[in-house]
């Protein structure tokens, strides 16, 4: 079946059904060279866009990144050739060593805008660069016969890249501030049907720093309809492009099955001359990189979902779990020491507690933690059912009399949680995945649920550093399959580095 639109344009398909459905602006043909009508609105000056502050924002912070960067490893290229050269020959070693970090981070994308104070990619960038600095300084040395000191690969290379990251890390936690409030956001339109607009609008409303401030949405049919999710609704699918025009919206989010194949092609046509960017939300919840990948083929873009995960990211993970407990463990074992003795001197009872936990795969495996619970905690927790605070299978109260007063010292950093890293040496762990769970829980995981033990449970993870113990049930489980699914090296670090801010705040820990 052809239909036919305004203005001579023809496509055939349900995408033409969705065009002739009712619309609150005169129709245009998504092919043509004018698309919209250019018309003076409070959002755009005469018919022409006004300039985007995300994007003002967005050059500046780029280029404060590659200053600081420059400087940062100007200054760490400086004190270490000064270990080695006049002051003079450590300046240009120091600046020549700046220009080849800052360039080799660009190379792998550093300083893209679409990457800064968003995601692992930054981070990423900055570690693929480093080592390519390092590489670069060997291979120097080797094929020119020139003597490069070590200290510059094995520690200023390093030094520069960990440096960076702080840095980087520092003012990342700065935009997102000013993001919260509101500023350095982009105008965002999200178009498609009801159930999947409000769950895309759910999701951005609940993450402002990723920078989507949703100003307006164009649904299958706008009728009758002034708002969803407190959004308001703008127009309809054949609305879309004159709606970006009007309102000088900077993406456009596309999701569900409103809209696909040549309709799509065609309205990125016609949001590139409106001045939009367009964004494909698929209908694939909680799946994202490492794991998605596009693959053009035969003219169309496959969208591959990885449902192995590659070994060499499995042995990644093992190395970085027992390398790291092994290392925490004998720095923390005077630590550990000591709340043993604390534990064991305040109230009658072993030191140590142990108890039977499901694994990676449903494999069964003994738990240690320092006990911080009076040792009769098992039979008195019958009585107080009626007080529990937690939601679905959890048991939680913020004060529970059964904890000792060293006990909830040792709950509040996390201390308790120290001897686990045995269970990492041993492998029974990893350093991060889903909360390990208890026999009964397991026996009442509803299906999807089950997902959790596809991976090693960990010591910390996504529900560590998403508010602990504040966490309801449904949302705990939610934090659980996403990392199950979506997991990675970067992800792991990421996640090491924001545990140790939420141990020491306390927060969410009872």
């Amino acid at each position: 079946m052809t239909l036919t639109a305004d203005r001579g344009m023809s496509w055939s398909g349900d995408d033409g059904i969705e065009r002739r459905r009712a619309a609150r602006e005169p129709r245009r043909s998504w092919a043509s060279t004018q698309p919209f009508e250019p018309r003076s609105t409070i959002f755009n000056e005469s018919g022409t866009r006004r300039a985007s502050a995300w994007r003002a924002v967005g050059h500046r912070y780029a280029a404060t990144t590659l200053v600081t960067d420059l400087l940062l490893s100007a200054v760490v290229g400086y004190g270490v050739a000064a270990l080695h050269r006049p002051v003079t020959a450590s300046a240009i070693a120091g600046v020549i060593g700046a220009v080849l970090f800052a360039t080799m981070v660009a190379l792998m994308g550093g300083y893209r805008q679409d990457r800064l104070g968003d995601g692992p990619g930054e981070f990423q960038a900055i570690v693929r660069g480093a080592s390519l600095v390092a590489v670069a300084l060997v291979g120097y040395a080797f094929v020119f016969k020139v003597s490069v000191p070590r200290g510059a690969v094995f520690i200023g290379v390093p030094l520069a890249a960990v440096a960076t990251s702080l840095v980087r890390y520092i003012r990342r936690r700065r935009l997102h501030e000013a993001r919260r409030s509101g500023a350095a956001m982009r105008s965002t339109l999200v178009v498609g049907d009801p159930g999947s607009v409000r769950r895309v609008v759910a999701d951005l409303t609940a993450a402002p720093h990723h920078g989507y401030r949703v100003d307006g949405l164009c649904l299958q049919s706008a009728d009758g309809m002034d708002e969803l999710a407190g959004v308001p609704v703008v127009g309809a699918i054949a609305d879309i492009v004159q709606v970006a025009a009007d309102r000088a919206a900077e993406v456009v989010i596309v999701t569900g099955s409103s809209l696909s194949g040549e309709a799509l092609r065609r309205l990125s046509w016609a949001l590139g001359r409106a001045g939009a960017h367009m964004v494909v939300a698929p209908d694939i919840v909680e799946v994202a990189g490492p794991r998605l990948t596009v693959r053009p083929t035969a003219g169309l873009s496959l969208l591959e979902v990885e449902v192995d995960t590659p070994r060499r990211r499995l042995v990644a993970k093992s190395i970085i779990d027992v390398t790291l407990a092994v290392m925490t463990g004998l720095l923390l074992l005077p630590v550990i020491v000591v709340a043993a003795v604390a534990v064991r001197v305040t109230s009658p009872g072993p030191a140590f507690f142990r108890q039977t936990r499901v694994g990676v795969d449903g494999k069964h495996f003994t738990i240690w933690k320092l006990r911080t619970m009076y040792v009769d905690a098992d039979e008195r927790r019958d009585a107080l059912l009626a007080a529990n605070e937690g939601a679905g299978l959890l048991f939680k109260l913020r004060v529970d009399p059964r904890v000792t007063r060293v006990g909830r010292v040792l709950r509040k950093y996390s201390l308790d949680e120290l001897p686990q890293l045995w269970n990492v040496v041993r492998g029974d762990m990893s350093l991060v995945g889903p909360r390990p769970p208890l026999e009964a829980e397991v026996e009442a995981y509803e299906d999807e649920v089950v997902r959790r033990l596809c991976v090693k449970p960990g010591l910390t993870g996504l529900w560590q550093v998403s508010g602990r113990s504040d966490l309801e049930w449904d949302d705990a489980v939610r934090l659980d399959l996403r990392y199950a699914d979506n997991w990675s090296v970067a992800m792991d670090l990421m996640i090491l580095w924001k545990t140790g801010r939420a141990v020491l705040s306390g927060s969410g820990a009872y």
